[in-house]
This record gives C-alpha cells, structure tokens and sequence, in this order.
C-alpha cells in the first residue's frame, strides 16, 4: 500500500506541475493578448485611414458605397459590443472588396452631368484601368480621364464598344475582347 500511495503522490505532483506551466502560460498568453489588442487597433485606424486616402485618389466609381463602407467602419471600430477579431476581420474584407474591382468588369446606373445636363448613364466599368459611361438612348458616351479628373466625350466609334461592353458586364453575352479608349499617364520622365 505503501508503495502504491508513493507512485500515486508522485503521479500528482507531475500533474500539479504540469497545471502549474499551464496556467504560467495562459497568463503569458493572456498579456500577449492585451498587448495584441492594444497594438492592432491603431493598425486598423491607419488601414482605414489609407483606404479613405486610396478612394479620394481612385477612379470615382461607386463612391456612396465605397465611402459608406469607410464610414461604416469607423463607426465599428468605436462600437464595445463587437470582438476586435470581428472587427479586423471586416476591415480585411473591405480591403478584399477594392481588390476584387481591379480584376472585374461591372456595369450600374447613375447620374452624371453630360454636356450641362443631368442624365441618367449606363456606367461601364473595366477594372481600375477604364471607366466608361453611355447615356440610355445611347447619344452620349465618355470615360473617365484620371489625370483631367473629368469625363471626357468619346466618338461614335467608342459608342458601340461601350454598349458590348455593357452587354458583357451584365452577362447578356458571352466575354469577348473588347476594344476600348484607355487612357494611359505618360511615363513620368515623358512629362513636361
């Protein structure tokens, strides 16, 4: 019996030990943690901030949405009921988001001001390399010149490769080349 208690006692005192560099973890985890937290939050406001400054210098498509998003996220990041996972979690996404435009083609509506009136346009975008617009009745097209930061009109040529490309954003035909007006900046050592 004697010896039967002395293999138990020493069983549980190697148990008591390991719990003890456990719990010496945990705690270690545990200010890893806080320091974590207190460190990625200011990551996050610099996220946002930089996406805030990359819409004001993007093409402007979307910009209620994409503004709104920027907002939105300012307001979770000052919300308590909501885990900083969470909330890291959907910064990333809202950076997934602004990736995902540079490798898609999209078309919706919206207003513009066209020749000094406001008409309702058909918006074609092509990534982050063009966009596009084409009035309804299709009289009136134009594309975005990032560098005028102005929609410049296009000639009737360019009208019919808008309204494919239309046709091709919203899936009513297949993909196909499309040939397109992108204006490119010249090449910095090019400039005057």
């Amino acid at each position: 019996e004697h010896e039967a208690l002395t293999v138990y006692t020493d069983q549980r005192e190697r148990i008591v030990d390991s719990q003890e560099g456990e719990r010496t973890s945990l705690r270690t985890q545990l200010a890893d943690i806080e320091l974590t937290q207190q460190e990625i939050m200011p990551l996050m406001l610099r996220m946002i901030d930089r996406l805030e400054a990359f819409l004001a210098t993007d093409i402007p498509f979307l910009m209620n949405e994409r503004t709104q998003r920027v907002t939105l996220l300012r307001e979770l990041l000052d919300r308590a009921d909501v885990s900083v996972a969470e909330k890291y979690r959907r910064v990333l996404e809202a950076y997934q988001v602004e990736l995902d435009y540079g490798r898609t083609i999209e078309s919706y509506r919206d207003e513009l001001d066209v020749d000094g009136t406001r008409r309702t346009v058909d918006i074609l975008r092509v990534g982050r390399m063009g966009l596009y617009y084409q009035s309804l009745d299709g009289r009136y097209s134009g594309y975005w010149d990032q560098a005028a930061e102005n929609w410049l009109p296009l000639d009737g040529n360019d009208r019919l490769t808008i309204r494919q490309g239309l046709r091709v954003a919203r899936q009513e035909v297949a993909p196909e080349l499309l040939r397109l007006r992108i204006p490119a900046p010249a090449p910095e050592a090019a400039r005057p």
